[in-house]
């Protein structure tokens, strides 16, 4: 796929931090984007579709999906999706293998590994305050046990940003990143990567498609 074509682009959790920079980034270059989230956003992109439903709702969830080519999953495991983030994404993995579309999924850092080989940063989150440890890895778990035990029929992209990436750090749009496999890029020049550069190198992974059941990685 060619970035002229255009394709039918689902965001779920398209109001977060990322999920609104993809729906975002996806538009304006021409793509057929809906956004699904709990709540609709005070500000709207023009030409989104802005659809309110419920994650774990699997009613909620084929509306959208059926007839998509790519779902994006923007989805976080707290509030509601807590305790069943890892579910949910099960769901979403039937559905869009059903629809034969593709499942590009935000990823966190924690799931990346510092060396080929080596243990993901999962492994030890003694970095990390003790109230976001099942957050991280719960997340982790999606792409190092949950989507590679799916059906191969399932076409799926885990999408890491660099350390520090989210909405306390928003960053501008310096119009450039890297790709990594699973072991995280070492940032050039330093910092998380923004928000708007996450969202064109994502969407760029999905124009390229040359990624497939694959965990890939952002940064500077």
């Amino acid at each position: 796929m060619g970035g002229h074509l255009t394709s039918r682009i689902i965001v779920l959790g398209g109001t977060g931090y990322a999920g609104s920079a993809i729906v975002a980034e996806a538009a304006g270059r021409g793509h057929q984007v809906t956004s699904f989230s709990r709540t609709l956003p005070e500000v709207r992109v023009p030409g989104v579709t802005y659809v309110q439903g419920d994650a774990g709702d699997e009613a909620d969830l084929s509306s959208v999906i059926a007839g998509a080519d790519v779902v994006v999953g923007a989805l976080a495991p707290r509030g509601p999706l807590a305790n069943s983030f890892r579910d949910v994404y099960r769901t979403v993995g039937r559905l869009v293998e059903a629809a034969g579309a593709q499942l590009y999924v935000v990823g966190g850092f924690s799931s990346l590994r510092p060396a080929a080989g080596a243990d993901r940063f999962v492994t030890d989150l003694s970095h990390a305050p003790a109230e976001y440890h099942h957050e991280l890895t719960t997340a982790a778990a999606l792409v190092s046990e949950d989507l590679p035990a799916t059906p191969a029929g399932l076409d799926w992209v885990f999408v890491s940003p660099a350390a520090g990436f989210g909405a306390h750090t928003p960053g501008e749009r310096l119009g450039r990143y890297r790709v990594g496999d699973d072991v995280a890029v070492q940032p050039a020049g330093g910092g998380a990567i923004s928000g708007p550069d996450y969202a064109l190198g994502f969407v760029d992974l999905i124009e390229k498609a040359e990624h497939h059941r694959a965990h890939v990685n952002l940064g500077y």
